[in-house]
């Protein structure tokens, strides 16, 4: 059982910045970030394999970076430009197979507990 600890969360004003991290008990191929806001369902964020490569949900495309560190185990995502649609918790998932195409309605094997992401306008 992979444990995802996630960190970094907050409350800012629009337009500004926030970095979460996600740390994972060991190494997964695959990780990503999930948000859901009050009364919503579950949406992917991103997605990012262990070469580095990520993809994105279209609406945060260009605002929010995702990165990785292989040998701390650690997922990042840096969110820049933040707006009041992107208040949700932010979830961290991890998979041990190779990562399919970007998918909003991802399930993960593994998933963090969460941390707040609160933006005000």
């Amino acid at each position: 059982q992979v444990q995802l600890v996630e960190s970094g969360g907050g409350s800012v004003e629009a337009g500004g910045s926030l970095k979460l991290s996600c740390v994972a008990s060991e190494y997964t191929y695959c990780m990503g970030w999930f948000r859901q806001a009050p009364g919503k369902g579950p949406e992917g964020v991103t997605i990012i394999n262990t070469r580095g490569y990520a993809d994105y949900k279209d609406s945060v495309n260009g605002r929010f970076t995702a990165s990785r560190d292989i040998a701390q185990n650690t997922v990042y995502l840096q969110m820049n430009n933040l707006q009041p649609e992107d208040t949700a918790m932010y979830y961290c998932g991890a998979d041990p197979g190779l990562c399919p195409p970007f998918d909003l309605h991802r399930d993960w094997t593994y998933k963090g507990q969460g941390t707040q992401v609160t933006v005000s306008s």
